[in-house]
């Protein structure tokens, strides 16, 4: 069976956009493939160099993906600096880096640019430490984001570099790839276009309490109103519709997309009605998520076994990356 290993991010609480562009690419994931999935703590370093809360982050989302459906049994679920054996692999890495190529990266380069007092050495080789996580595990296949290809292909470049320099083939080049073409799914963001994003404060998190959620779908941006039957739909509308055909029963979105053909629509009611259709729709994982938050020693429990299972295959390749390189093997 093929692996997989993907990165969790440890910032902020899932939201809608979180869960349907990737949550629900890993429910599949781990049903069809050899999974490891982990909570990216170290990364998190380049960025916040006091990191007072990132173990608790590193808990919450832990608390939230299983809340969502991540099954530890079938796919392993981590913190990463519970596997220290990424950090040889990921000095083994560095010495076949390039500043160069590292310096043109385009996440760097944006990074460089928001925080000029910052640009530390961590930040200029953060793909050498995302290569680490991926390939300590001999993983084919990773799923990654547009902002991420540029990583992952630097990935594939170390695997090849290294097995040409030590004449192996050791290494495999992992692909990107999407489980569910055509599955996964863009959420609008609450403020009338882009996609919902913590950053860009337009997001329903799964966490949302009901008067939360009323709230924000309440002063979601919307427009005067259709002038003439059938008028095409503005960008704002046409979200708030989307959101409405996702968590909403059929009769429901085809009464609204009626209403408004027909030029007798109330963007009020509509809101309500969307408010009262997320909070059903997300109720089971937000209690699940509160469950789970009040439980820490599960929580601890899960990541110590995650965090076991990684390290099976993380002690075998620095085994045998260290016999490769010419360094004696651990007892």
């Amino acid at each position: 069976m093929e692996r997989v290993v993907s990165g969790i991010r440890p910032t902020g609480n899932l939201h809608l956009g979180n869960y349907y562009g990737a949550v629900v690419n890993f429910l599949k994931m781990q049903e069809e493939y050899d999974c490891l999935f982990f909570i990216a703590d170290w990364h998190s370093l380049t960025t916040h160099p006091h990191p007072e809360s990132i173990r608790q982050n590193s808990y919450t989302i832990l608390a939230e993906y299983l809340a969502a459906g991540i099954d530890p049994d079938k796919a392993p679920i981590y913190i990463q600096s519970d596997v220290p054996e990424v950090l040889e692999l990921y000095l083994y890495l560095n010495m076949i880096s390039f500043k160069g190529e590292l310096e043109r990266t385009t996440t760097f380069k944006d990074k460089a640019r928001k925080q000029p007092d910052n640009i530390n050495a961590g930040l200029l080789t953060y793909p050498v430490l995302m290569a680490a996580d991926i390939l300590l595990h001999r993983a084919h296949k990773v799923p990654v984001g547009k902002d991420q290809e540029q990583h992952l292909e630097i990935t594939r470049k170390l695997a090849r570099r290294f097995n040409n320099t030590y004449g192996v083939e050791f290494f495999f080049e992992p692909i990107s790839f999407s489980p569910g073409e055509g599955e996964s799914i863009k959420i609008p963001g609450l403020d009338g276009s882009g996609k919902m994003g913590k950053s860009e404060g337009n997001a329903i998190y799964l966490v949302d309490d009901e008067k939360s959620i009323s709230k924000k779908v309440m002063r979601a941006v919307t427009d005067s109103g259709p002038t003439e039957p059938n008028s095409p739909l503005t960008e704002p509308i046409a979200n708030l519709f989307m959101l409405l055909q996702l968590v909403s029963t059929p009769e429901v979105y085809t009464f609204y997309r009626d209403a408004y053909a027909n030029c007798n629509i109330r963007y009020g009611d509509l809101k309500k009605q969307l408010a009262q259709d997320i909070v059903a729709h997300t109720a089971p994982i937000r209690e699940r998520i509160l469950d789970f938050q009040k439980n820490t020693d599960l929580l601890q429990k899960i990541a110590r076994q995650g965090a076991e299972k990684a390290r099976e295959s993380a002690r075998q390749t620095i085994q045998d990356v260290r016999q490769i390189i010419g360094f004696k093997p651990y007892n």
